[in-house]
């Protein structure tokens, strides 16, 4: 198989994952083919191999950076802009949990926090079932969010890469 075969099935691959985990199939491309290429490549590389619009690359790619996934790369003389893919696997992963976190768990903690607190009027079997989910629920996300923490901060920790590496 050709290198850039190969290139290609990853970056389509990298898309259907994203996009049954709720990431945009064209942004997991971009991020796959970026993570794929040594070299930075630039918006219209990009939009050449994967067969994307202008828009659509740039918008993936802000998106990108904003998750701390893709860096912006200036070459001298070029007036383009480069972007390359964070390569550090267990950064990335942190990154991504991290994004995760802000947008997932944290407003549905915010949300299950305020009906706690919401004064319910209903019948009472009714009020008390879903006083019981809403708190369950919340145990369970506060027990998710306490997991990723633990995750974030294990990124420096000596110990553990000692431990993975040994389980590898």
């Amino acid at each position: 198989m050709k290198l850039s075969d190969a290139k290609m099935e990853f970056a389509q691959t990298w898309g259907t994952i994203g996009s049954a985990w709720g990431i945009p199939r064209s942004m997991a491309q971009i991020h796959a083919l970026l993570l794929a290429n040594k070299e930075a490549l630039s918006t219209e590389d990009v939009m050449e191999t994967l067969q994307l619009s202008r828009g659509n690359v740039n918008s993936n790619i802000r998106e990108l950076i904003n998750w701390k996934l893709v860096n912006k790369v200036h070459k001298i003389g070029e007036r383009r802009e480069f972007f390359t893919a964070q390569t550090d696997i267990m950064g990335m992963a942190q990154n991504i949990v991290q994004e995760r976190k802000k947008r997932e768990l944290e407003p549905v903690l915010a949300l299950l926090e305020e009906l706690k607190k919401a004064n319910l009027k209903g019948e009472k079997d009714e009020v008390e079932h879903f006083k019981k989910l809403v708190k369950d629920l919340d145990e369970f996300i506060l027990q998710l969010d306490q997991l990723s923490e633990i995750w974030l901060r294990l990124k420096d920790n000596f110990f553990f890469k000692k431990l993975i590496k040994s389980m590898s």
